[in-house]
């Protein structure tokens, strides 16, 4: 077995943070539409949470933000004149397709890519498909701009592969990483691989709120990562209609440990026989379930419980799981929480992260990182400049300070100014991550 380590690659906070309510079926997210944001909080609280981690010993990459408002959805959709009267022409005429321009939703890099590490691949490389996103508008102008940033990051070609996302095509609507899970004994040892669907690309889908993944994007996804003991398993329908959008907001797992809600998977013994079966000879799974007596689906929802980062620490026996302060505010999540540190199970302790401008649009700590299995040689491989450090911390809070608003109603998404803001800002963000002078479409296109 090959020591390896679970790297987190958080997603940097963008200067058009907004909450504008772009996501039918996220109840968080439609619930705060129109409300103030705090872009430089929301960016500093994900800072923060890096800087959580770094501090417990687990390493830490930073993604960039993505340009925004993406100007070049809006010429393509008919708007014409320079950059700023682009944007106010569109904020006029369609005030949605402006508003979808503007999204900050890069920051949820749990759904930049799935990912499989070498342990698991048919060619010994760290494989990311990059998720196309196709079901929100606003997600679906993602897709190349990730590529071009996790080629960034892991720019070794005989270390990595970096595919394009799959073809923008509701057959294979793929959302990442966040119906994604790993279970394995070491993260250097071979593991088995959850993807998580949520509807078949010829099922007719009569649910209240869209089923994000296709079963048939994660079966090619699969195929050209060559990921080894894949189990591919329904989403429980009864969750996705309770606001799990994403199967992260119903589970999280590491190493041995799946942790869930029992409306997660519409199979829950079916999930079971089959995890067994592929972890065969290799681990032996264990299951912390809960259930909807314990924690009904409306606050498991509020609390996000299970969107938590479940941590494997340096120095400490157990797991511990990093929960939104949301959890230990709601009395029902907190009792399971808390609970589990004291069942002698394989969490050891819950810890609590105020994420709470993510929060508000419906991404809980997990949603604010992609997870990346690598060896020593591999995390050696990887852009050391994106590599959190305090000293970037401290960097990248002041780049923080200088360049964000503290206030941006949905409205102010319609200030040609804040192109020009955030273009400087994201102008100065690649120069300390070394990314280079041509990252982004402003900087290629001359403008």
């Amino acid at each position: 077995m090959t020591f390896a380590v679970e790297a987190n690659c958080d997603g940097l906070v963008g200067p058009t943070h907004s909450f504008v309510g772009l996501s039918p079926g996220n109840l968080a997210s439609q619930k705060n539409a129109g409300e103030v944001s705090n872009p430089r909080a929301a960016a500093l609280e994900g800072l923060g949470k890096m800087r959580r981690l770094h501090d417990l010993g687990v390493p830490q990459f930073v993604l960039p933000p993505h340009e925004r408002p993406a100007v070049s959805l809006l010429r393509a959709l008919g708007f014409s004149g320079n950059d700023g009267a682009v944007i106010e022409s569109a904020w006029k005429v369609a005030p949605a397709l402006a508003a979808a321009s503007c999204s900050a939703s890069p920051m949820w890099a749990a759904n930049a890519a799935t990912v499989t590490p070498s342990a698991d691949a048919a060619d010994g490389r760290v494989h990311f498909t990059p998720a196309n996103l196709l079901t929100n508008l606003h997600r679906s102008l993602e897709g190349p701009q990730t590529r071009r940033s996790l080629r960034r990051l892991f720019a070794d070609e005989t270390r990595f592969a970096v595919h394009e996302p799959l073809p923008a095509q509701p057959h294979f609507a793929d959302e990442g990483a966040a119906n994604h899970v790993r279970l394995c004994a070491e993260h250097g040892a071979p593991g088995v691989n959850l993807f998580v669907w949520g509807r078949e690309a010829w099922e007719r889908w009569d649910g209240a709120f869209p089923a994000r993944q296709t079963r048939e994007a994660f079966e090619a996804v699969q195929r050209r990562h060559g990921a080894a003991r894949a189990v591919f398993l329904r989403q429980g329908r009864a969750a996705i209609a309770g606001g799990a959008f994403h199967n992260d907001v119903v589970c999280v797992g590491t190493r041995e440990c799946l942790f869930f809600h029992e409306r997660a998977f519409e199979d829950r013994a079916g999930m079971e026989r089959q995890v067994r079966a592929a972890a065969e000879g290799l681990f032996e799974p264990v299951f912390v379930e809960v259930s909807e007596a314990e924690l009904p689906m409306a606050d498991l929802v509020a609390s996000y419980l299970f969107n938590s980062q479940l941590l494997v620490v340096p120095g400490e026996d157990r797991l511990v799981l990093l929960a939104p302060v949301e959890t230990r505010d709601n009395p029902r999540a907190h009792a399971v929480a808390e609970s589990l540190a004291s069942s002698n199970g394989p969490i050891g302790r819950v810890d609590y992260i105020d994420v709470r401008q993510s929060m508000r649009n419906g991404g809980g700590p997990a949603c604010l990182r992609l997870r990346v299995v690598l060896t020593d040689e591999e995390l050696a491989a990887a852009n050391p400049a994106q590599r959190f450090t305090p000293g970037l911390h401290a960097t990248l809070a002041d780049w923080v300070e200088r360049r964000y608003r503290d206030r941006l109603a949905p409205a102010d998404l319609a200030d040609p100014n804040l192109l020009t803001e955030s273009r400087e800002a994201l102008d100065e963000l690649v120069g300390i991550l070394d990314l280079g002078a041509d990252f982004y479409p402003f900087q290629r296109n001359g403008t």
